[in-house]
């Protein structure tokens, strides 16, 4: 008797344009069949970045959100949901950087990144939660940050969010304990992005996205009895 075909796992990741979620979205895509839904605000990048998807193997659509805006995030929720039902992997990978000291900081920079990194992840694990939590299943992944364990210097903005990314990480845990819902927090150092190109740092001081991308894969495919709940990952030189 055949054993009955499994489903293949819906992954959505916020910011795949590029980065970290890029590169996400490729290691999934080239490690097992999967349906990717790639959420973002440039459609241009999305776009490439789903053709790699595809020629992978995956399933994939591209969802242009700004997932720091409530009613857009809700929008794209429903049509996530009517194009794949649920969502079994959601990886909140969004956000940006900035940095400034303290007294630099202007209050819109300030807004800026905490809509980026902490109100988007709380925006879009809120829409789609509550269906993992009816199927007893599913794994959220929250893209934290080394500054989100330690401060430093000129990162008023940018830690202040990713503490917040792991609060939230470790209520959301701490809530789902037993319900089948897997919650892990990700702490990388400096990883390779667009972001560093015009830093003057050389490359092999920093991490490569491809190397955050395949820890949370091989998280994911930890048995369902295991919770990994924080990953802290560095450069192997030191912090930049």
């Amino acid at each position: 008797m055949k054993s009955p075909l499994k489903k293949q796992p819906t992954i959505l990741i916020t910011g795949a344009s590029q980065g970290i979620g890029a590169a996400l979205a490729r290691t999934f895509a080239a490690a097992m069949p999967c349906r990717l839904a790639l959420v973002a605000r440039n459609e241009k990048n999305l776009h490439a970045v789903a053709g790699d998807c595809v020629k992978a193997g995956a399933e994939v659509e591209i969802f242009p959100c700004d997932v720091t805006v409530e009613k857009s995030v809700h929008r794209m929720a429903k049509i996530v949901a009517g194009h794949f039902g649920g969502v079994d992997v959601l990886i909140n990978n969004a956000g940006v950087f900035e940095p400034a000291p303290f007294l630099q900081t202007t209050v819109g920079q300030f807004d800026r990144m905490i809509a980026a990194n902490l109100r988007s992840a709380f925006l879009v694990t809120h829409e789609f939660l509550p269906a993992m939590l009816k199927r007893k299943r599913g794994d959220v992944f929250f893209m934290s940050s080394i500054a989100g364990l330690q401060a430093y210097p000129g990162g008023t903005a940018y830690c202040a969010a990713k503490f917040g990314v792991t609060g939230l990480a470790k209520v959301l845990r701490a809530e789902t304990k037993g319900t089948g819902v897997r919650v892990c927090c990700v702490h990388p150092g400096a990883t390779w992005t667009p972001s560093w190109s015009k830093s003057g740092v050389k490359p092999e001081r920093i991490m490569p996205a491809e190397d955050i991308a395949r820890a949370i894969l091989d998280v994911y495919r930890l048995s369902r009895r295991t919770v990994v709940e924080e990953i802290v990952l560095r450069p192997e030189q030191g912090d930049v």
